[in-house]
């Protein structure tokens, strides 16, 4: 199987890479941002960042040929550790409490205006075996 890089027009990166990547049916995600994709700019609340980081996961996952609800896992990092933003937008974003993907946050040191970022790893579900 052959790798195929995966960009999204809209969000422009400084470094030679995609935005994820997909061989066969696993879509791995590099970091994703709580940017405006409009403006390439960051909100100032946290709460702001975790809706526009969570919109760019569903655009880099679709751009990927596969659907949210195929992330079977994300990775948050965040410059101070704060669930109650993340976990409004992940039950909007998976609302059956029966079938969420898996998750880890860590707090880190980051650059200053980026207050929340994420990646992902999904498998896409073959349509002839879904129930």
């Amino acid at each position: 199987m052959k790798r195929r890089s995966i960009y999204i027009g809209e969000f422009l990166h400084q470094s030679p890479i995609p935005h994820a990547s997909r061989i066969g049916n696993i879509v791995v995600s590099g970091l994703i941002r709580g940017v405006d994709p409009s403006t390439q700019k960051f909100p100032s609340t946290l709460e702001q960042q975790c809706a526009f980081m969570f919109e760019n996961v569903r655009r880099t996952v679709e751009a990927g040929g596969a659907h949210v609800d195929d992330i079977i896992k994300l990775t948050f990092w965040m410059n101070q550790l704060s669930r109650k933003a993340i976990n409004d937008e992940w039950v909007k974003m998976f609302p059956d409490a029966g079938s969420r993907p898996a998750r880890q946050i860590m707090e880190v040191a980051m650059e200053p205006h980026v207050l929340v970022q994420c990646d992902f790893m999904a498998v896409v579900a073959d349509p002839d075996t879904q129930k």
